[in-house]
C-alpha cells in the first residue's frame, strides 16, 4: 500500500524525542508499505495548537492554511507519481483546514487520523475529525464522543514498536523509577511513597519544581516556560484558566491519595529529561518501573479520567516489571497480576512493592510473562494489520 504520512515527531514539541516516528511510522515502514513522508517542520504548528488562546491563535489562522496548501501540494505530486491509497496523520484541528482533508479524499484517497489526547482534548480534533473516513482512538469510552460530532471512529489501542523498545543487559540498580512529567497526582505518590521508606527515583519535566532548585535543569529552559506561562497569563482566557487552575488546586483532591499543597521531595531522586534510548534503558536498569492511569488534573474532580498509556506497552516491551493504577480496559490486554502489576490505592501501591522487592523470583516471572505478551499482541505492526482490515485497505 502506498501512504502518505504527516506527523510531528513527538506529541510534545519541548521534548527531543522521535516517540511517533518510531512507533507510527517505522512500523507501517516494516510492514512493507510505501511510505511518503510529509516535507514540512511540524515543530512550530505542535506547539501552538489551542485557539482559545489569542497568540496561538494568531499564529493559526497564519500557518494552517499555509500548512494545507503545502500538504496538497506535495500529495497531488506524489498521487500523480504513483497512486496514494491512504492519508495516514497525527494531526489536530490547528494543522490542516477540513477543506484540504475533503479535496485529498475527493483525489480518491482514503484518509485516516491518530490522536492520543482524546481523553481530555477532545476539543482539539472535533473540527477536522468529522472530515476524515476513519480516525483511530485509543481511548474506548469516547468512541461515542466521536460519533456525536458525526466522526467514523476505529477503536485501536496504542502499543509498542518491539524493534526500538526492547530489553538490555543492564545492571538493575535501582529499586523503584518512573520516566515522565510532573503532573496531577504524581508528585503526591512520589512523596508517599519516599515517606513509606521505599527508594524511588524520577526522571523527567517538570520535578525540580518539588525540590525548591533547578538542579540539573539548564537555567534557560527554566525561563522559556516562565516566559510561555507569563504570556499566557496576559490573555483574559490564560487568566481564566489559571483562576480555574487555582479554584481546583485549593479543593481537597478526590484521590487515592490526598495532593498536598506543597509537596517537597530531596533533590538526590529528581533526574533530568531522559532521551528516548536512555528511557529505554532505564526499564531495564530498574527493578520496579511505575505507570500512572489519571490525567492532567482530573484528580482534583469528582471523576477521575483514567486512560491507557503508551507507557502500559512500553515498558514490559522493553522487558521491564511494570506498575500501574488499575482500570478495567487493561484487563483486555494483560492478565492483571501475572504480566503486569496494578495497585487501586497508594497503600496498595507501597504493599506491593514491598513485596515484588523481596521477592525476586514472583518480580522476574511477571517481567517475562509481560514481555512475551507485547511481543505476541501488542505491537504497533499488528494494530495497523488490524485497523487497515477494519478499513477494507489489505
Amino acid at each position: 500500500m502506498r501512504i502518505f504520512y504527516a506527523s510531528d515527531t513527538t506529541p510534545n514539541p519541548a521534548f527531543k524525542s522521535n516517540l511517533w516516528r518510531n512507533n507510527l511510522y517505522l512500523p507501517l515502514v516494516d510492514l512493507g508499505h510505501d511510505v511518503i513522508e510529509f516535507e514540512y517542520d511540524l515543530r512550530a504548528t505542535f506547539s501552538n495548537l489551542d485557539k482559545t488562546y489569542s497568540d496561538q491563535n494568531r499564529f493559526i489562522e497564519t500557518n494552517r492554511p499555509h500548512l494545507s496548501r503545502e500538504l496538497l501540494r506535495q500529495i497531488k505530486r506524489a498521487h500523480q507519481k504513483q497512486p496514494i491509497d491512504l492519508f495516514f496523520s497525527y494531526f489536530y484541528d490547528a494543522c490542516v483546514l477540513p477543506e484540504a482533508i475533503e479535496e485529498i479524499k475527493a483525489l480518491g484517497i482514503k484518509t485516516v487520523n491518530w490522536y492520543c489526547n482524546g481523553s481530555y482534548q477532545l476539543h482539539l480534533v472535533s473540527e477536522i475529525a468529522p472530515h476524515y473516513d476513519f480516525c483511530l482512538v485509543p481511548e474506548k469510552f469516547r468512541l461515542e464522543d466521536y460519533r456525536r460530532m458525526g466522526a467514523s471512529p476505529l477503536y485501536s489501542q496504542e502499543a509498542a514498536n518491539p524493534n526500538i523498545y526492547k530489553p538490555y543487559d543492564l545492571l538493575r540498580q535501582f529499586d523503584v523509577t518512573f520516566v515522565g512529567q510532573a503532573y496531577g497526582d504524581r508528585p503526591a505518590y512520589i512523596k508517599h511513597l519516599l515517606d513509606s521508606g521505599i527508594d524511588v527515583r524520577v526522571w523527567g519535566y517538570g520535578w525540580q519544581q518539588f525540590t525548591g532548585g533547578l538542579g540539573k535543569f539548564s537555567k534557560a529552559s527554566v525561563w522559556k516556560r516562565y516566559g510561555d506561562i507569563l504570556r499566557k497569563l496576559l490573555t483574559i482566557e490564560g487568566q481564566r484558566r489559571a483562576i480555574r487552575h487555582l479554584a481546583a488546586r485549593l479543593q481537597p483532591a478526590v484521590a487515592n491519595s490526598s495532593q498536598p499543597m506543597n509537596v517537597r521531595l530531596p533533590q538526590k531522586i529528581v533526574g533530568d529529561i531522559l532521551s528516548d534510548i536512555e528511557m529505554i534503558q532505564m526499564y531495564s536498569r530498574s527493578k520496579i518501573n511505575l505507570g500512572f492511569s489519571s490525567c492532567g488534573n482530573t484528580f482534583t474532580t469528582d471523576h477521575r479520567i483514567l486512560q491507557i498509556r503508551l507507557r502500559d506497552f512500553e515498558v514490559p516491551m522493553s522487558g521491564g516489571f511494570y506498575m500501574v493504577e488499575y482500570m478495567e480496559e487493561l484487563e483486555e490486554f494483560f492478565h492483571v497480576d501475572q504480566e503486569i502489576v496494578c495497585y487501586r490505592s497508594a497503600e496498595e501501591l507501597v504493599d506491593k512493592i514491598k513485596f515484588y522487592l523481596s521477592h525476586d523470583d514472583a518480580r522476574e516471572k511477571v517481567r517475562i510473562a509481560g514481555y512475551q505478551r507485547c511481543l505476541q499482541d501488542h505491537t504497533w505492526h499488528k494494530r495497523f494489520q488490524h485497523a487497515f482490515k477494519s478499513m477494507g485497505l489489505e
